[in-house]
Formats: C-alpha cells, structure tokens, sequence
C-alpha cells in the first residue's frame, strides 16, 4: 500500500519531498520579513520578499499536489475495499485524480527549474554599427528605437549611459541602462549580430543591402557583487569630443577607467561631470566583471551551457531583419514572423516568449535526461 501523502512512482515522491522542504523555506521566509535587522537593511528585505514571491508561485501548484496525492491514496484504497457502484464510483475517481496529478506534476517540474541568477536585475544594453558603414549606423538607432518601445510597453525606466551620433542620425554606439523587474528575463537573448536586409537610405539605385550591428547584454551589478579595489583603477581624464573629434567643452570632464588586473576599459564622457561620468564608467566596469565571473562559474559547471540560447555568443548572427518581405528571422529557434514593422514599434513580446519557452524546454529535457 502506497504510504498516505504519497504517489506510486519516485519523481513524484521527489518532489513531495521538495514541497515539504519549500514549505518549511517558506516559514523561514516569513520569519525573516518580520526581522527587525532584515527590516533595517533594504537589500536583505528586498531579497527575502523576492524569496518569498518565488517560494508562494512554487507552492500554489506543489499545494495542490500535495493533497491529490494524499486523495488518491484514499480513492485508491476505499476502491480495494468497496464493491459495485461503491468501487466504480472510486476507480473513475482514482482516474480523475491521476489525471490532474499528471498535470500538476508537469506544471511542478517547470516551476523548479533553477532560476537565471541574473532575474530581477537592471540591464545594460551596448549597440554598435557594425558591417556596412552608415546604413548599420541608421539599423543600431533603428535597434535602440526597438528596445526604448518594449521598454515602454514593459513599463520599464531607461537611461542613456553613453552614445555616439553618426552623421545622419544613427548611432555608431550607444549604451543605455534598462530598469525593470522583467529587464533581464526579457533582454538577456538579445546579445549577438542583428542582420538587416533593405534597401539603404544611401542607396540611389534602390538595390538591397545587408548590414549589421551588435548587440552586448550585461546584468548590471551592484556594490555588493562585485568588489573594486581602487589600488587597481587607472583614472584617466580628458577633454570631451563629439562628431570629428572637435572639443564639445573646455573641461576634462571625461573619464578613462582602466581595471589593471583584466585590462578592461570603460570610457564615459556624456555628462557635463567629470564625476558623473565616473560614477557611469564604474556601473559599467562592474557589470563587466560581474559577468566575466558568471561566464567563468558557468563554464566550469557544464560545457553544455555553452550551446543554450541565450548563451552570450556575439559572434554569432541571431536574427534578421527582412524589410522587402516585413520579416524577421530568429536564427536559434527558426522563428519566422512577417510583422517586422509593428517588432520595430516595440512588439517583441511574441519572440521573447518563444525563446523563453525553448529555453525552458531544453532544461526540462536536461533535467530528464539527467533523471534518467
């Protein structure tokens, strides 16, 4: 006889097992949101609320599990011992009772998939003008126009941290900050080579190009991530300039930072400060680090990460964009959607959700595989 509170087969008394621990996570949780010293610290609080969060979105389905389990132990054994319109009234409950232990189970075995360490930060965003001279300078505007909208759509606040104008108005490089719980869930698959394929405002003979820009994604760090030494910090300052190289002001309000241990370069010179731009060039250089470190843990803990979306590879061409056919192409996933006007306007939600969904798939296929 199958012990009350259990069902018959071993991953889901595995996971019963992990609810019984999230149960008791989750009170450990709620003792802490009452803390007085986590109340007085708000990175503490802001982290036991997410916790929390995280732990009642698990349980609303492990809950429910939990009691399906216990129920068709008792369908199970009331139909042993009954008989007639008795037994078939339990059995077709036994049936029903499987049925929505199956589903719930599916459910259960997405919802404890690891979470991306990175979920719920800011996020910096660089877009360079690559191959193809001022038309990939006219795509990179045309990208930052994307992302500013689905920001917006998101609800999202951003920044500008530092631009480059090109001479008709694109951008040979522009880096702005994203803020949003959802930034980085949302954000994180579009580093790599954005294809584009149209007609160039350059172009008198109405013939297609192709032209290019990258995109670079990082997870903004915080203070408490990552640890810079001033001793490591070469400071250097100068004179801003603008389109040409001309002076834009007569103070050396630009900031070189050098981080000498790795030999990163942060250059901010957007601000009318000289310490702004500082303040600016230090985010930067710590989200650097911060994901130099998180790509080094990651490859030491599975060479197959390596092959995920999302996995940072900015060599790689990920999408095109097809303006004769109103096309774009997501090359990871082969997701085709013929709506790049309303894409450009800010709709991506379509794309993010696809890759988000085949990133779930493939860690559920790697948890079964492992399992197995």
């Amino acid at each position: 006889v199958t012990p009350v509170g259990q069902c018959p087969t071993g991953t889901l008394n595995q996971m019963l097992e992990q609810i019984v621990a999230l149960l008791a996570e989750l009170a450990e949780t709620e003792a802490l949101l009452a803390d007085p010293d986590v109340i007085s610290s708000p990175e503490r609080l802001q982290a036991a609320g997410r916790r929390y969060k995280e732990l009642e979105e698990v349980l609303a389905v492990g809950r429910p599990l939990q009691q399906a389990c216990e129920d068709l132990t008792a369908a199970r054994e009331l139909a042993d011992l009954s008989e007639g319109d008795d037994r078939e009234m339990f059995k077709a409950e036994v049936d029903s009772l499987e049925t929505e232990i199956a589903q719930l189970e599916e459910e259960l075995r997405a919802l404890l998939l690891p979470n991306d360490q990175n979920d719920g930060r800011n996020v910096i965003v660089e877009i360079r003008g690559a191959e193809g001279g001022e038309e990939a300078n006219l795509f990179a505007r045309d990208l930052f126009d994307m992302y500013q909208a689905f920001a917006t759509i998101h609800g999202w606040s951003t920044e500008v941290l530092e631009s480059s104008g090109s001479d008709m108005g694109g951008f040979s490089y522009v880096m702005f900050l994203a803020k949003g719980e959802d930034a980085w869930t949302r954000l994180k698959y579009e580093g790599g080579v954005h294809r584009v394929q149209r007609v160039p405002a350059t172009e008198s003979q109405g013939r297609v190009h192709t032209s290019s820009a990258t995109v670079s994604v990082l997870p903004e760090a915080d203070e408490i991530d990552v640890q810079i030494d001033d001793n490591d910090l070469q400071v250097d300052v100068y004179r801003a300039s603008g389109p040409g190289g001309q002076s834009v002001n007569t103070t050396d309000s630009a900031v070189r930072i050098t981080h000498k241990p790795t030999g990163l370069v942060v250059s901010m010179q957007d601000e009318k400060s000289q310490l702004q731009n500082k303040t600016k060039a230090l985010r930067v250089l710590r989200s650097r680090l911060l994901q130099i470190e998180q790509d080094r843990q990651q490859a030491e803990a599975s060479e197959a990460r390596r092959g995920q979306v999302g996995g940072g590879g900015r060599s790689e061409k990920i999408r095109t964009y097809n303006f004769k056919e109103n096309r774009l192409t997501d090359h990871r996933i082969s997701l085709t959607l013929h709506k790049l006007d309303r894409i450009l306007a800010g709709d991506l939600e379509e794309v993010t959700d696809s890759l988000l969904a085949d990133e779930r798939t493939r860690q559920l296929a790697e948890g079964l595989d492992g399992g197995s």
